[in-house]
Formats: C-alpha cells, structure tokens, sequence
C-alpha cells in the first residue's frame, strides 16, 4: 500500500538577506557606543568580529564567515581572542576552529572577572 504524501508546509525561509557594506541589523544593539552606520567592515574588523563572535545568531555568524573567512577568524581568536571575549566564548570558539595555539593575556584576570563579587 502506498504511504501518504505529505503536504508541503510552503516555501521554507531563505537565509537571511545583509548588506554588503554594514553590520547585520540584528548587531546593532551590540554597537551601541557606537554609530553602526559609520562602522567599516575592514577597518573595525576586529571589533565587529568580538561582538559577533561573542553575541551573534547563526545567522549573524554565517554572514561573519562570508565576510571575513574562517582564516581571520583563526587570526583574530588567536591574538586578541583571550583577552577579548569571555573565558566560555573564547574557549567554544577556540574549540570549535581548531585552535592549538594563541597569545596569552599578559594580565593575569580575565575580561570580566575584576568587577565581579
């Protein structure tokens, strides 16, 4: 006996349309010291690449990937990578890209660790 077919639930959801120029919308609260119009994504690669890689959606991060690559993803997580996300983040990501080797932290507490009770 043939199996039911199945209905279709419609047509599924394309990922998610960026402009090639800017942060993701979806970042912009994360920029809030900042102008995230103003951002260039060359010049403050570094910072846009800490605040996604520390607070972005998968969505955020394939755009990340395809903006910058896995290679200076690699670079950045390598030397600002400890200092400048969290223990937890830094040591997922560090993970997660294969990451043996990194600049350590010349300061012996760890973002976020100094203000805590």
């Amino acid at each position: 006996m043939p199996r039911p077919r199945r209905k279709s639930p419609g047509p599924t959801p394309g990922p998610a349309v960026y402009a090639a120029d800017h942060i993701p919308t979806g970042l912009r609260p994360y920029f809030q010291e900042y102008d995230p119009d103003t951002l260039e994504l060359q010049r403050h690669a570094n910072l846009i690449i800490e605040r996604t890689l520390e607070f972005g959606t998968w969505d955020d991060l394939r755009w990340l990937v395809g903006t910058y690559g896995l290679r200076r993803l690699r670079r950045f997580l390598r030397q600002f990578g400890e200092r400048g996300l969290r223990p937890a983040t830094f040591n997922y990501w560090r993970r997660l890209l294969g990451i043996r080797q990194w600049r350590h932290t010349p300061l012996s507490t760890p973002k976020g660790e100094l203000w805590n009770p």
